[in-house]
């Protein structure tokens, strides 16, 4: 009995369409609809899934989009360094060290 009256309380703040409370109503992947007495998968906190498939393939999106991410970052990082600002400025700070040790 109690677990119904939670569960019902769970929906009833969803109805009310609270501003940054995403709705439980549809999979973020698939979009399949969710019916209020099957299971629904979380992933980061507020995300619906139908499935733990489809929970697991994005997250498996979400690790390749993290990892592309990376690699751009440290590919600009990169081509900062070899233009020669940041070269210069990190082979002046090693003249220091050396001069100072």
């Amino acid at each position: 009995m109690a677990a119904s009256v939670a569960c019902s309380f769970f929906f009833d703040a969803e109805l009310l369409a609270e501003p940054g409370m995403p709705a439980l109503d549809a999979c973020a992947l698939c979009a399949k609809p969710l019916a209020r007495d099957s299971d629904i998968f979380m992933y980061k906190g507020d995300t619906p899934f139908c499935s733990e498939e489809c929970r697991d393939e994005q997250m498996q999106l979400d690790a390749i989009s993290a990892r592309q991410a990376a690699r751009r970052q440290a590919a600009r990082r990169q081509q900062r360094f070899s233009s020669g600002t940041e070269a210069r400025r990190w082979h002046q700070e090693c003249r220091k060290v050396s001069v100072e040790s």
